[in-house]
């Protein structure tokens, strides 16, 4: 029993550091990506409401992926959206879009 609950506590340890999302990293991936195109994350961000943005989000950004996707105007973002880096940026990307939302009351330090 007592290396079962070892088991346990290192497979805790080890699984919940990457569940969690980051505003921090989140507001990094859209500085990186997004910026040059969208301008500053909080003008962004605060175009929609928190529960938009995690729609939007869901499915690791499906639905922002195919945005961008469809838009001949973003075909600059095209290759960034098919790569892995966006799946691997989007759990982060949401929890910054959705933190600096219309309704959420905050507003991003510095962009």
């Amino acid at each position: 029993m007592n290396k079962m609950n070892r088991f346990i506590t290192l497979l805790f340890l080890a699984v919940v550091p990457m569940l969690d999302a980051a505003t921090y990293k989140g507001q990094k991936a859209y500085i990186e990506s997004c910026k040059s195109c969208h301008g500053g994350g909080q003008e962004l961000a605060a175009s929609k409401k928190m529960r938009t943005w995690e729609k939007i989000m869901d499915k690791k950004g499906e639905k922002l992926a195919d945005i961008h996707m469809a838009s001949k105007r973003a075909e600059a973002s095209w290759d960034y959206f098919q790569d892995r880096k966006f799946t691997k940026d989007a759990r982060h990307l949401e929890d910054f879009l959705v933190e600096y939302a219309r309704d959420s009351g905050n507003v991003p330090a510095c962009n």
